[in-house]
This record gives C-alpha cells, sequence and structure tokens, in this order.
C-alpha cells in the first residue's frame, strides 16, 4: 500500500520511537503523536501532531505502538471521535491481550475501519536495528496491503491468520516463553555458580547444548555477565504480558501450573522493584534465595 499522504503513529516510547524512525527512513512520511512525550521523536523527517484525533483527521493508516490495552482504549476514542477523519486502517502494534485485540476490531468495523492485530517481538535493539519479529492477524487481502508499511520498520513479517487475537495470541506465548526462559535460566546459571562453575564458561556451554534458549544467547551474554541491566524492557511490562497470558490461557480452558508460577515471579520482581530492566530478574532471583531459609 502507498498512502495517499503521511502514515500516522501514535506511541513514541523506547520501542515506538525507533519505529517510527525506521517508516521515516522507508521513505514514509511519518505524522506522529505521544502523549507523555510529544517531542522526543517528533522530529524531522517525522511530523509532529497535536493530538490522536490530528493523526486520524490527516492519515489513512494509523500505527499504534502504547502500553497496555488501556492507552490503546483511550487513543482509538480520540480516533473515533475525530471530525472529518481520514483513517481506514488502523495498525495495533500494542501487547494487549486476545479479549481486548476482538474488542477493539469489533469497534473499528462498526465504524468502517480495518482493524490488524500486529503485536511485535524483538525488543529496543530490534526496534532500532529494523530486526523486529511482527506477528499479523487480519484479512489476507489487508496483509498484503499494509505489508509494505510494517516491513520498512521489521525484519520478518509474519501472517499467522485472519481472526483478531490471533496476533496477539503468538505474542503472549512468546513472551511466556522468554520470560520463562530467562528466570529458569537465571536459576540454573546461580546453580552453577554455587558449584564454582564460570558464568561466562556455562553461557558458551549452553549455547551449543540443549539447554540453549533466548536468555543463554542474548540476555545472559549482553546483559546479565556484564553487569549492565539495560535491554530497555521494564520488568512491569513482562509482568502484564504474562499476566495477560496466564489470563487468556484460563479463558481458553489450557492454564497449567508453569504458567501460574511464572507469573507469580514476575509479579513477584515487579512489586520489589518496580521499573527495573526485566533482565535484571537475575539479582531478584539471586537476592530471593539469599532471603530463603537455609541459603
Amino acid at each position: 500500500m502507498t498512502p495517499a499522504g503521511p502514515v500516522g503513529f501514535l506511541g513514541l516510547g523506547a520501542i515506538g520511537g525507533p519505529m517510527a524512525r525506521n517508516l521515516a527512513a522507508g521513505g514514509f512520511r511519518v505524522l506522529a503523536y505521544d502523549v507523555a512525550e510529544p517531542a522526543r521523536w517528533a522530529s524531522p523527517p517525522i511530523e509532529p501532531a497535536r493530538s490522536a484525533a490530528a493523526v486520524a483527521q490527516g492519515t489513512e493508516i494509523v500505527l499504534m505502538s502504547l502500553p497496555d490495552a488501556a492507552a490503546v482504549r483511550g487513543a482509538l476514542n480520540e480516533v473515533l471521535a475525530a471530525a472529518a477523519r481520514r483513517v481506514k486502517v488502523v495498525i495495533d502494534l500494542s501487547t494487549i491481550g486476545v479479549t481486548a485485540a476482538r474488542e477493539f476490531a469489533a469497534r473499528l468495523d462498526a465504524a468502517g475501519i480495518a482493524y490488524v492485530d500486529a503485536p511485535v517481538s524483538g525488543g529496543v535493539s530490534g526496534a532500532r536495528d529494523r530486526k523486529l519479529s511482527v506477528m499479523v492477524a487480519c484479512p489476507e487481502h489487508v496483509f498484503r496491503a499494509v505489508k509494505p508499511v510494517l516491513g520498512a520498520f521489521a525484519g520478518r513479517v509474519f501472517h499467522v491468520g485472519e481472526t483478531p487475537g490471533q496476533g496477539q495470541a503468538l505474542k503472549l506465548l512468546n513472551n511466556f516463553l522468554s520470560a520463562s526462559a530467562l528466570a529458569a535460566t537465571s536459576e540454573a546459571v546461580l546453580f552453577g555458580l554455587a558449584n564454582g562453575l564460570d558464568m561466562t564458561t556455562m553461557i558458551e556451554v549452553l549455547k551449543v547444548s540443549s539447554g540453549r534458549n533466548s536468555a543463554v544467547d542474548d540476555k545472559f551474554p549482553n546483559h546479565v555477565a556484564r553487569g549492565r541491566y539495560d535491554s530497555g524492557f521494564r520488568n512491569s511490562l513482562m509482568a502484564k504480558d504474562v499476566g495477560l497470558y496466564a489470563r487468556e490461557a484460563e479463558q481458553a480452558g489450557c492454564e497449567g501450573e508453569i504458567g501460574r508460577l511464572v507469573e507469580r515471579i514476575w509479579r513477584a520482581f515487579s512489586e520489589a522493584s518496580p521499573g527495573q530492566d526485566f533482565t535484571a530478574i537475575f539479582e531478584f532471583v539471586k537476592q530471593s534465595k539469599e532471603r530463603s531459609p537455609g541459603a
């Protein structure tokens, strides 16, 4: 799709901002707005907008990268209330859960606007380096139309289904696995350290052995081992995502003990150290073991 005019972007945070700039670098005019930091990324070549409604009035395609369903709902309220709006397609890049995606799709459909459920994975570095994965759920003809827009800021664009919420389901199970791997790897590495093993050696061995996972490939060598907890993804967001996974799994009738345990761990970490980088769960697990009886 080659939009008639600029592409809209709502949400210029740690991931949304780089995505918007990559859209602009890819040749798209970008009209952007962020309620918290309107000036952070909205500088040439990105055009600043005064509100979400102004974005809806000035663009046919609006992308959203917002922290949760409440923020998306608020933005959509403004978009739908905008007088003389031009928007025809809303691409939701946020992680909001299956239930919310279905709700928002129904609201937009009633207003004659197509909803594209398209959460992303890859973190701040993936957004910056155009290496994100996008999990897209929408009708095939809509996917074909918006794929060039998504490809401007993502390395991999997957059409995972045609029903709103399917993109969210895949993103939630992905983040559940990521959260589980990071928490479990933290505990396993602490076990190795207690037995005199070197962390770097453990990582090198695990990378080529059956215990390999995303924490071993990325989080530990690039953050934990260096004592540099700066991935850009907060523990509160991971706790939110894992909580969403647990609730959606319960509604689908497939909840399990592992899901409930991982949710408790991330909720406890988020409550104990609000706003910390999610890779610092290693320190949380370490401190929890030091506080436990017999430690």
